[in-house]
């Protein structure tokens, strides 16, 4: 078998400048993450992320939903132009849009997703804030499937943060989003090589189901 054969297809959607898609980017390139971009798709032809995708010669979509009647006309048009690149896995990598069930059943078991929290805490949008409002001491990400339950899938890995005194919007949100791109790289590479999949609604990592998420400190320590 070719190396490229041995390679999980996936599909990326962004809605803003991809970082995260170049941090999966990079672990290709560099030979430790087994996967191959087959597509960048995002609902803003503008966005920065597809400028960088077409410019490494990685194909991409832009799919403005004002060209739709409805959100489920989008949603059918999103769905299609995703299977029609044939991947193994679909990657939401800063899609800023709700996905509808039936996207979300057509790819159920290969749609994953980062969030910046620790969830089940902060689902939904504007976290850092939210965490500096409650006066948390600790912060970070989670990398979970997509269910239709927004931000509610099984949580597979999280990356947790201090949150110090001296930090605002701003900086929280920097040092959620180095390690982002940290473990959104290593849990796409658990999938890609056959440790991780989706069950009866659960997460299984090597067999065995996560009750609790796989947790990474920010020191790049891990522990159940």
């Amino acid at each position: 078998m070719s190396d490229a054969a041995a390679r999980l297809p996936i599909v990326v959607l962004i809605s803003g400048t991809g970082s995260n898609l170049r941090s999966i980017a990079e672990r290709v390139a560099d030979g430790t993450l087994a996967v191959e971009i087959r597509a960048v798709v995002s609902d803003k032809p503008d966005a920065k992320g597809l400028a960088w995708a077409a410019g490494h010669g990685i194909a991409t979509v832009a799919l403005p939903p004002r060209d739709y009647p409805d959100r489920a006309a989008f949603d059918r048009a999103l769905a299609d132009t995703v299977a029609g690149f044939a991947p193994g896995l679909v990657v939401l990598a800063g899609f800023m849009r709700i996905l509808g069930d039936e996207f979300v059943d057509r790819f159920a078991g290969r749609l994953v997703n980062i969030h910046p929290s620790l969830l089940p805490k902060y689902r939904g949008l504007h976290t850092h804030r939210r965490v500096l409002e409650a006066g948390d001491r600790e912060h970070g990400a989670s990398v979970h499937f997509v269910t239709r339950e927004l931000d509610g899938g099984p949580v597979v890995l999280q990356a947790r943060v201090p949150v110090r005194d001296s930090d605002d919007e701003s900086t929280l949100a920097a040092k959620v989003l180095a390690e982002e791109h940290v473990i959104y790289p290593e849990c796409i590479g658990w999938f890609a090589t056959g440790r991780l999949r989706m069950q009866d609604g659960a997460a299984y990592l090597d067999g065995r189901r996560l009750d609790t998420p796989v947790v990474r400190a920010a020191r790049g320590t891990a522990h159940d």
